[in-house]
């Protein structure tokens, strides 16, 4: 069985309706089988004080064309999770916000790391892996 990730973009910030569709079957690396390894889909609350928490150790999964999905489920706004990936901020998921990107795990420096801005807040993740 295929797993299959689907975005639907629609805007009106330009003065056209902007609308957008594209899916893709999720792979495993230079090949057409389809990833069948799935951790997820959970929920990590960071309780009490805030503090950079390992979400995915880099060294557990190694080489492959894994997918990772995030969603920040806080309502308030000026709550944030910034992700790092080898200790590089890759950006931050504001109150609603999602990604969903690529990893190659393959060493222990890759680790997937996320911040909370604030305590109790509540980050909802799954990852797709070889």
């Amino acid at each position: 069985m295929a797993t299959t990730a689907t975005i639907t973009l629609s805007s009106d910030i330009v003065s056209d309706t902007l609308k957008f569709s594209t899916s893709a079957t999720l792979t495993k690396a230079g090949l057409g089988t389809a990833l069948t390894d799935a951790v997820g889909l959970s929920r990590k609350t960071v309780a009490g004080s805030h503090a950079q928490y390992t979400l995915f150790d880099g060294d557990a999964y190694g080489d492959g064309s894994h997918k990772v999905y995030l969603k920040n489920t806080s309502t308030d706004n000026a709550e944030y999770f910034t992700i790092e990936i080898n200790s590089e901020q890759m950006g931050k998921l504001y109150a609603g916000d999602w990604a969903f990107f690529p990893w190659e795990a393959n060493a222990d420096t890759n680790d997937i790391k996320i911040d909370p801005s604030d305590n109790d807040m509540t980050l909802e993740y799954m990852l797709f892996y070889e």
